[in-house]
């Protein structure tokens, strides 16, 4: 793990030195952020699908036991009130480090494909763009998927693009999601999962420590989104930065330990 994440940090400065050489005292040590602080969400924002930026519809969101929980006990019928949960300030070169595990049955009214499935979205767009009626956010998704207990493979850690495509093993992907290379992961468990996310150019997902996934030159692009504003849909923009948001679907989830380190102090 230490020389794979070496590795990303030169890959890093070639990316933006111009392939320019350099050595490893150059690279300094940055502290761990905590975008969580296990009491409240007060560095957090809301954006529920039918609902305004800013309304935490029936308590979607909420902080308890030191978790971020994601609840739908005050719901009637699930109503494609598809939600997120934004960290207040956008990021570009990071290195995101969570845990989260399902909890719960699927709400009635939910879709079935949201059956164990969350994630965190990244690289999205601010959710003050988003018309009311927006069901999704232009980003890019790290979607985990629980095992559904029937001995079938279900990987997790994926690929999600939500308008939104990926160059992945060196062309432009079509497909809407690209499946990972982790194990599958029954039951009530607190899974890992890492995102090292450079920019426009190198992603990079890891499940429990492992490499299980990874693409580039994430860029607005592709369908999924609807009722978006179309000044925001730029197809073919690169992303070089957005919002991290935790992803509420109808599947119970939580999520816990949540730290960023910003990449872009480790070059001198």
């Amino acid at each position: 793990m230490k020389h794979f994440y070496i590795n990303l940090i030169f890959f890093f400065v070639i990316v933006i030195s111009g392939c320019k050489a350099t050595k490893p005292e150059a690279i300094r040590k940055e502290p761990w952020i905590s975008l969580f602080n296990g009491k409240d969400l007060n560095d957090w924002f809301v954006k529920i699908h039918h609902h305004e930026p800013g309304e935490n519809f029936g308590n979607t969101f909420r902080a308890e036991d030191g978790v971020i929980k994601v609840r739908y006990d005050q719901y009637g019928d699930f109503n494609n009130q598809f939600g997120h949960l934004y960290y207040k300030v956008p990021f570009s070169y990071y290195h995101l480090v969570l845990e989260y595990r399902f909890t719960g049955e699927l709400h009635k009214g939910a879709p079935d494909y949201t059956l164990r499935n969350s994630g965190v979205m990244f690289h999205s767009q601010d959710p003050r763009t988003m018309p009311k009626e927006q069901d999704w956010p232009i980003s890019i998704e790290m979607q985990f998927l629980g095992g559904l207990g029937d001995g079938k493979p279900r990987p997790t850690g994926n690929m999600c693009s939500p308008g939104t495509k990926v160059v992945y093993k060196g062309e432009l992907a079509e497909d809407h999601c690209i499946n990972s290379t982790s194990d599958t992961y029954d039951g009530d468990q607190w899974v890992k999962a890492e995102l090292i996310v450079l920019g426009d150019s190198l992603v990079t997902h890891l499940i429990n420590g492992d490499t299980v996934l990874q693409y580039s030159k994430p860029q607005i692009g592709g369908g999924v989104v609807n009722r978006f504003d179309p000044l925001v849909k730029q197809d073919g923009k690169l992303l070089k930065e957005g919002f991290i948001a935790l992803q509420s679907e109808g599947q119970p989830v939580e999520f816990r330990n949540i730290k960023l380190m910003d990449l872009r102090g480790k070059i001198k």
